[in-house]
């Protein structure tokens, strides 16, 4: 096919078509003597050779076209492709500015799709301001109606939309809250447990140091004390049984050698890994029968002090983690557009909707970490991420697989969110990205957030979005580009 650029299309000639002529299209077929006369007389022919592009996406509105001879095809941009969304040789399709009609609402008329024609081709050719004209004066009522239609529509679109934004934001508030309550309310038990130990060892160490134990005595079990607890510190993790077991025999023998509250102790000195033959050894060292039950305690508030500190610090760790991943996924502080790792994310809306995905779904992650970083606006894509997640688990009813599968597909990174959810059908999954199309029940969808989610990817970011189903097997396949999208 020859290159569009070099192709000259013939000028627009007027006054070509007779109004019987009008009247064999399908558009005009009903219309008056009268009306088709000054159709045929605002408008005029144009004749497209083969390859010829006819009118380019994105470019001002300003000519509507019916199709008289030959066969063309519609095209939508989607990264560095032309995707061909419709082919047609059927006289009187129409297409171009199909919208004029509407009143001046501040909102730039573009054409949605490029058209070319595939073979030599001719077309009846009106002005969007004829067009729009003749629309608004012939048929008052039908124009109120689509008016209120396309306006309704918009304004509902936006309203809800900010809605839905505002309730994904408190469910996400609320799930962070959430998250970050249990290892606060962990550091803050701990904290208090620990100040209760620290109180009882220096009471523990007054009992010590009062003059009944000897300098060389007191020296040893403080040397004790450090090797039991680097011993704590290097001890293999033991299973819940291994750990009651463990806690059986330190309660036997803490017993046998009459040390106090022997059940209170035991459970210390095995969450720590420490066994009877560490016990043993301490007996033995402090050569001491009557020190024995004040150093196992002692020790034991050590241990448990140890304990208690790497508890807070891993509640306190884990509420930076949830604050680090809160702002990579809101993207804080950082620019709107930028190079990202697509993981990155995932990663974080993962987390951000861990108390909605819960125990029932497990997540596999399917990362090719090799992927080049790519140029996006992560905070919106974190919106896809979320909307396609939040998808996935209600259709699975918070109990199944989500596979999260990431590679390379030629100059696109591939992001499949698959679930095992009951599937959709053929008719749904037609619809599946339209506004206000929803298959949830009153009140828990508003249809938008797959709509949302493909302009996103499409008019945002130039790439793609698409879905394949079958029971048990749902896919939502997120293509993004390379590099920098001439159309986003």
């Amino acid at each position: 096919m020859p290159d569009t650029e070099e192709i000259r299309l013939e000028p627009c000639e007027p006054g070509a078509l007779t109004t019987e002529e009008l009247r064999g299209l399908f558009l005009f077929e009903k219309l008056t003597d009268d009306q088709l006369a000054w159709i045929a007389a605002h408008g005029c022919t144009m004749r497209v050779p083969a390859g010829g592009l006819v009118l380019r996406e994105g470019d001002p509105a300003e000519k509507f076209f019916v199709l008289l001879s030959g066969t063309i095809a519609l095209t939508r941009r989607v990264g560095a492709d032309d995707v061909e969304t419709n082919r047609t040789e059927q006289r009187g399709v129409y297409m171009g500015a199909t919208q004029a009609y509407i009143r001046d609402d501040g909102v730039p008329r573009t054409y949605m799709q490029s058209m070319r024609a595939l073979s030599d081709s001719e077309f009846f050719v009106l002005s969007s301001a004829d067009f729009g004209a003749l629309m608004r004066d012939w048929f008052p009522m039908a124009i109120h109606l689509l008016e209120g239609l396309a306006l309704g529509m918009r304004s509902s679109q936006a309203a809800i939309g900010e809605r839905q934004r505002l309730a994904a934001l408190g469910a996400l508030s609320a799930g962070l809250m959430h998250e970050l309550n249990n290892p606060a309310a962990a550091a803050s038990r701990a904290t208090g447990a620990l100040r209760q130990r620290v109180a009882a060892m220096r009471m523990k160490l007054g009992k010590l140091a009062a003059g009944k134990v000897a300098p060389d005595r007191l020296t040893a079990l403080l040397e004790l004390q450090e090797e039991v607890i680097e011993r704590a510190a290097k001890a293999p993790v033991l299973t819940a049984m291994q750990t009651a077991d463990l806690e059986d025999e330190l309660g036997d023998w803490m017993e046998s050698r009459e040390v106090t509250a022997p059940w209170d102790v035991a459970p210390v000195f095995a969450q720590g890994g420490i066994d009877v033959d560490c016990l043993a050894e301490i007996e033995s060292r402090l050569a001491s029968p009557e020190l024995l039950d004040q150093a196992i305690h002692w020790i034991g508030y050590a241990l448990e002090t140890e304990q208690l500190m790497s508890d807070i610090e891993d509640a306190t760790s884990r509420v930076s983690s949830l604050v680090l991943a809160a702002k990579q996924y809101s993207h804080v502080d950082r620019a709107a557009h930028q190079w990202i790792d697509v993981h990155t994310g995932l990663d974080s809306t993962l987390v951000m909707l861990s108390h909605k995905i819960g125990d029932g779904v497990r997540v596999v992650k399917e990362y090719d970490r090799s992927l080049p970083q790519i140029p996006a606006h992560p905070a919106e894509l974190n919106q896809v991420w979320t909307n396609l997640i939040d998808n996935a688990i209600q259709a699975m009813e918070h109990t199944g697989t989500l596979t999260i599968h990431t590679s390379r597909e030629g100059d696109h990174v591939l992001v499949s969110l698959r679930d095992t959810g009951p599937g959709m059908t053929p008719e749904v999954r037609k619809r599946v990205f339209e506004p206000f199309f929803t298959t949830k029940p009153v009140g828990q969808g508003t249809g938008l957030g797959l709509d949302i989610s493909y302009r996103i990817v499409t008019n945002g970011h130039g790439g793609d979005i698409t879905v394949e189903s079958a029971p048990g097997d749902t896919r939502f396949l997120v293509r993004l580009p390379l590099t920098e999208p001439s159309s986003a």
